[in-house]
């Protein structure tokens, strides 16, 4: 069993167990549910770098991270630091995050939010939107193509943007329809958790140019912004490199300025 697998199979309980507590009219009655989402994908193409600054504080391959600092330290850092979008991860028991973190980003910032988790039912989209987010993402390797339809589709009802995100051509080729706002290609092997910017580069050719192109995971340096946009890349989504400084947002703005200079 992968880590994916594991990931997926200790998500399904936790749903199972968060439905039987929080009922989906609770969801639905929260204050933030009918809120007005703000476009991530507007916000990428609107910047002339369309950085994705992440919060995580530890990961399955890297572990701790950093978990010294607040969210609303971080998200105002990147936020201050021109951040296109800013990337909230919710899951608990690998990543260290919580729906709470994505509540106090909402009230922290204006910067449009990403809920990113592993998605595999209806009930978090509810979760996402009742919370603060104003994307979602889904995951092509754990998703069957209905699947990604029946839930891109339900989010766009709910005014979430959808980032759908590829390893592959075979799960690109899977996942393409009207639905999704956003295409994202890892750089990281799910299977040996290797990265490498030549899987960003192979599949952009195969992304249609209805949708926003961004490469996600082992984007470190000035010169694979550079690189990766001379391919046609719009937005890039950026953890690691920044949380793993003491000061995240300066972390970013100086990234920027770079990008700049």
């Amino acid at each position: 069993m992968t880590i994916l697998d594991q990931i997926i199979a200790s998500k399904k309980r936790e749903i199972a167990l968060k439905k039987a507590v929080v009922s989906i009219q609770q969801l639905e009655n929260s204050d933030l549910f009918n809120s007005k989402t703000i476009s991530l994908s507007k916000s990428i193409l609107n910047s002339p770098f369309g950085i994705i600054a992440e919060h995580k504080r530890r990961s399955p391959s890297k572990a701790t991270i950093n978990n010294r600092l607040s969210v609303e330290e971080v998200v105002v850092g990147y936020e201050t630091a021109g951040a296109s979008g800013i990337s909230i991860l919710t899951d608990n028991q690998y990543f260290g995050g919580s729906l709470e973190d994505l509540i106090l980003a909402k009230a922290a910032v204006k910067t449009p939010l990403l809920r990113k988790e592993f998605i595999i039912d209806e009930y978090q989209l509810l979760e996402a939107k009742s919370n603060g987010a104003d994307a979602i993402l889904l995951i092509a390797a754990v998703l069957t193509r209905i699947e990604i339809k029946q839930l891109s589709e339900m989010a766009q009802s709910l005014a979430l943007e959808v980032l759908l995100e590829v390893h592959n051509l075979e799960e690109l080729e899977k996942s393409i329809m009207p639905s999704l706002d956003i295409i994202g290609v890892n750089n990281r092997n799910l299977k040996t958790f290797e990265l490498d910017l030549q899987n960003s580069i192979d599949l952009i050719t195969h992304i249609p140019h209805d949708f926003v192109k961004i490469s996600e995971s082992g984007i470190s340096q000035i010169e694979d912004i550079q690189l990766l946009k001379n391919y046609g890349f719009k937005g890039f989504l950026i953890g690691e490199n920044f949380m793993k400084t003491d000061n995240p947002g300066k972390s970013l703005a100086q990234f920027i300025n770079q990008l700049q200079a």
